[in-house]
């Protein structure tokens, strides 16, 4: 894990409160530990201690590398692969070439080794965390474009999903989402770009009527400048509350024609201190037509992080949901 992924961990805020600890911290249990069954059975040593419950996706990658080193058919493939390609260079041009080679492709084969490892390591992570939450674990898909975020790039998708109840009373998706986009040189060379995001993403609908769009994005840009960008704004308008804390943190913009009042009353002093001090880091989340995305930068692959973003998904669409009833609940305007 990163020294960033670190401090974000520890870093767990209002929103990691709601979620208890003991589902993080517990064992593998019944349902989980048959997720890593198969990987522990092949060594029987390892079967009798058993693997603990990872906390990311790096922490049985040392084990399964282990494992796919104990078993003889890695060094059928990576040593005896080596030592016949080694060796038919070696005849066909000189002994210095086919030891190179017999060396590279043996360190190929290790990386390629570790890399499978990794890849195991990362199912299993993902499989105890959606056992332990009780959630349902998806591969590659699509999301849809719904928001903006799910619109962006030349290519969209989501490497994992997990779906259920993100907090209680909040159903949705997790997922570990990358857009991509691709350009061109002079030369004709083209290149891809990967913007990897983790995400929950929900159903507001009640909140449709009353708020049809709402982006809370990070700051960016000079202050200065604002007034000047939002000339050319033509769909959007700025929405300035009355904190430094969150005008120094976050740009939000809702559709031309919002009502103020409304927006101020979702936007109360609770909500803006969680936002400014309790949320994830590099929080930011955008609502249209009662689809809600909450994001942060990069794949998140470890407990805390993903309970962190689910959590934080879920506190904003709670704060959704109850201005929407309030409004309800006190009927039409005079």
């Amino acid at each position: 894990m990163s020294g960033d992924e670190r401090d974000q961990a520890q870093d767990q805020g209002g929103a990691a409160a709601s979620d208890p600890g003991g589902a993080a911290a517990s064992g593998l249990g019944g349902a989980a530990a048959s997720g890593l069954g198969g990987a522990a059975g092949s060594d029987p040593g390892g079967a009798a201690a058993g693997p603990a419950e990872p906390a990311d996706a790096d922490d049985l990658r040392g084990y399964h590398f282990r494992e796919l080193l104990h078993k003889p058919l890695t060094w059928t493939l990576v040593g005896g692969g080596s030592l016949l390609l080694g060796l038919i260079l070696a005849l066909a041009f000189s002994p210095v070439v086919g030891v190179v080679v017999f060396v590279l492709a043996f360190l190929c084969g290790l990386w390629v080794t570790f890399n499978v490892a990794d890849s195991r390591a990362a199912d299993d992570f993902f499989h105890v965390y959606a056992t332990r939450r009780d959630l349902t674990l998806g591969g590659k898909t699509s999301l849809g474009p719904a928001t903006p975020l799910l619109r962006k790039g030349d290519d969209q998708y989501a490497e994992r999903t997990l779906t259920g109840e993100l907090a209680p009373g909040v159903g949705g998706i997790l997922a570990i989402y990358t857009y991509v986009t691709e350009s061109t040189d002079s030369n004709g060379n083209r290149d891809k770009s990967y913007h990897p995001f983790t995400l929950g993403m929900t159903d507001v609908p009640e909140c449709v009527g009353n708020l049809p769009e709402l982006y809370c994005q990070r700051k960016s840009g000079l202050r200065s400048l604002e007034k000047f960008e939002d000339v050319f704004r033509t769909s959007k308008q700025r929405v300035a509350l009355e904190s430094e804390a969150l005008a120094d943190r976050y740009e939000i913009f809702s559709a031309k024609g919002q009502d103020p009042i409304w927006l101020r009353r979702l936007f109360s002093p609770t909500f803006i201190v969680w936002l400014t001090e309790a949320a994830p880091e590099k929080f930011a989340f955008e609502l249209v037509g009662g689809t809600l995305v909450a994001y942060v930068r990069g794949h998140k692959e470890d407990t805390a992080d993903l309970d962190r973003v689910a959590a934080a998904t879920a506190m904003v669409a709670t704060r959704l949901r109850e201005e929407s009833a309030e409004t309800s609940a006190a009927g039409p305007g005079p």
